[in-house]
């Protein structure tokens, strides 16, 4: 719960997120989305109700302790670092983690290739476009392993043509699985790659559920969604889904291989025997 003075912005807000999957937090200006979702990464204090991940209470702490237990969050304003290269702004974050150099160097080399970066690795974060930015953004944030991170609008300010490839990267996340917590006034492109939504209205859930549960609710449709909105998934989900499978089975066939016993070296020739000629008979010939 968060009041201020004597209102009440967020009444009761109850919500459960695991490793593995995707969450909307979705709700009209006004409804305490955000606030909820702030109280969540530690930038504004609950007056009643606590925050878990598994038994670890995060109520109290500040957001880089939160960072410390697992939790990333990426801002809708931009946080890319502008006088830093993408190279610079991945490392950065690992400087403060106990990896040693050879670690931080493979980290950032596997983040480069995952998110596309190679083209512009050296390229300071002032002259990315909001696409790259993005993937910047987002690599930067998983340098650490978080186990959940929360995406605050991550189609802000991101061009139509890259929105297909922020919902493949959000994609990839659950198939690390990472659980993943977006809210964005953009509800077709979230609604699109989510596993289930928490709707807020007026400072409580109205409706919680697949999106196909929610864009079928009269309810949603009269206070939320509109009665023209229709529900299109993304393909970028089943995408990132036979990747991560495919990935895994090739993990699986290298580690099988890497276990089997090395063959038995080839057993030595046997020479066939051969018939020694009797000295006595050539002395005979002779």
């Amino acid at each position: 719960m968060k009041k201020y003075g004597v209102r009440t912005v967020v009444k009761g807000v109850s919500m459960e997120v695991s490793q593995g999957e995707i969450v909307g937090f979705l709700g009209p200006n006004g409804a305490g989305k955000t606030t909820s979702f702030y109280m969540i990464t530690g930038q504004i204090v609950p007056n009643e109700g606590r925050i878990f991940i598994d038994d670890d209470e995060l109520t109290g702490l500040p957001m880089y302790k939160r960072s410390q237990k697992g939790v990333g969050y990426l801002p809708q304003e931009a946080s890319v670092f502008r006088k830093m290269s993408v190279e610079d702004n991945i490392m950065s974050v690992m400087e403060m983690t106990q990896m040693t150099r050879e670690q931080r160097e493979a980290r950032l080399e596997q983040l480069i290739d995952e998110f596309n970066l190679s083209k512009v690795r050296k390229s300071l974060g002032i002259q990315l476009s909001g696409g790259e930015r993005r993937r910047c953004e987002i690599a930067r944030a998983l340098a650490v392993d978080p186990k959940f991170i929360l995406l605050d609008e991550p189609f802000a300010g991101v061009d139509p043509i890259a929105v297909e490839d922020i919902q493949y990267i959000i994609a990839k996340l659950k198939f690390r699985n990472i659980g993943v917590i977006i809210t964005d006034h953009n509800v077709g492109e979230t609604l699109a790659i989510t596993d289930r939504a928490y709707l807020l209205y007026e400072g409580t859930i109205l409706q919680e559920g697949t999106p196909e549960q929610l864009a079928a609710d009269d309810d949603v449709r009269t206070k939320y969604l509109g009665s023209g909105f229709r529900l299109k998934r993304s393909v970028s989900v089943e995408r990132a889904r036979k990747e991560a499978e495919a990935e895994a089975a090739a993990r699986a066939a290298a580690a099988e291989a890497a276990a089997a016993p090395a063959p038995e070296p080839a057993p030595e020739p046997v020479p066939e025997d051969v018939p020694m000629e009797d000295p006595a008979n050539e002395e005979a010939s002779e």
